[in-house]
């Protein structure tokens, strides 16, 4: 008997979770990490309140069959799950494509679920040194298993974006031209920025976190470096 998976709950239909495909999104619950911009903090403990349930969920896929194209499992961080690949495998004997968003945390779990997965949504957090990283996950080092993932994803073929989340808080102008820099080097060729959204009690001004995506030199720059580049506000 498979362990049950832990789901703080989930999206039954999405266009923006999995590039050019019609998903549902699995958001799994547990993190390690304690982002300051994060959004869904409610996942980040494992045994939080929920009325998932799993073979409600795996009918509702069943009766969707030619309707949806994938299952996305999010989070959380969907790799603090032991039993996730268990439900890789039921989701892709369904028919389903399967991606996954990740922040890149135990890089031996992310190896044992990558060759199930079609397209995988890379979440980067800060300029590719360990000090920074630390910081922009809320003080936790794991900075060389992120990475650890990134090289084994880039090695593997599949497709794959990079994403960053532009929290002013967090991250300079400067920093994203380090992150652009970086990224091309190891051979990264889609590369997406998000607009920080500011979380209950920020008072960052709308000014502060639009700056990103109104630097021209900066988008121009990030175009000129990637096959892809988009800005999501």
């Amino acid at each position: 008997m498979k362990e049950k998976i832990k789901v703080g709950g989930v999206e039954t239909f999405s266009t923006v979770d999995f590039p050019n495909q019609m998903a549902a999104v699995v958001f799994m619950q547990g993190c390690p990490w304690r982002c300051p911009f994060c959004h869904n903090q409610a996942l980040q403990k494992i045994g939080g309140e929920t009325d998932f349930i799993w073979e409600k969920f795996a009918e509702f896929l069943q009766s969707r069959k030619g309707i949806l194209d994938a299952v996305v499992f999010s989070g959380g961080e969907p790799l603090v799950q032991d039993c996730l690949l268990d439900y890789i495998k039921e989701v892709k004997a369904m028919g389903y494509k399967v991606g996954m968003h990740t922040g890149g945390y135990r890089p031996e779990h992310f190896e044992k679920v990558l060759p199930e997965l079609v397209w995988v949504g890379f979440d980067i957090k800060a300029p590719l040194n360990a000090e920074h990283y630390t910081r922009a996950v809320g003080g936790i080092n794991q900075f060389d298993k992120a990475m650890q993932s990134l090289d084994m994803l880039i090695k593997s073929g599949k497709a794959f974006e990079c994403r960053t989340t532009c929290d002013p808080r967090v991250l300079s102008v400067e920093d994203i031209y380090k992150i652009a820099d970086e990224l091309k080097a190891k051979g990264v060729k889609e590369y997406y920025l998000q607009r920080y959204r500011q979380v209950e009690g920020d008072t960052t001004p709308d000014s502060e976190c639009d700056k990103f995506f109104e630097d021209k030199e900066l988008l121009s720059y990030l175009k000129s470096n990637f096959e892809t580049f988009d800005i999501r506000k």
